[in-house]
């Protein structure tokens, strides 16, 4: 049986696109989590001001993984991002010991 796979990502949006950045990853939240192979989607905000959100997701593998990035709202999320974010997503997958 293959490991679940998890991930954190950081996401930093410019300041003036914050909060819908912010609302928009809250938008998809209850879609991606009725998505086949989706174990959790749980979106934090920094608390010390910085601007940044993080996403820790987990998802049953890669395979699960790839479809989420296919699905509609989600590519309509990650456009508009081209325009919203200060620097790249930066995700770090992981593997829990």
């Amino acid at each position: 049986m293959t490991e679940p796979l998890s991930l954190f990502a950081q996401i930093t949006p410019k300041a003036q696109h914050f909060e819908a950045a912010r609302e928009a990853v809250l938008e998809i939240i209850p879609a991606t989590l009725e998505e086949a192979g989706c174990r959790e989607f749980v979106l934090h905000e920094a608390r010390d001001g910085s601007g940044k959100l993080f996403l820790y997701e987990t998802w049953d593998d890669e395979v699960a993984l790839e479809a989420h990035y296919a699905q509609p709202y989600t590519r309509s999320v990650l456009e508009r991002y081209k325009d919203w974010l200060a620097a790249p997503v930066q995700v770090t997958k992981l593997t829990r010991l």
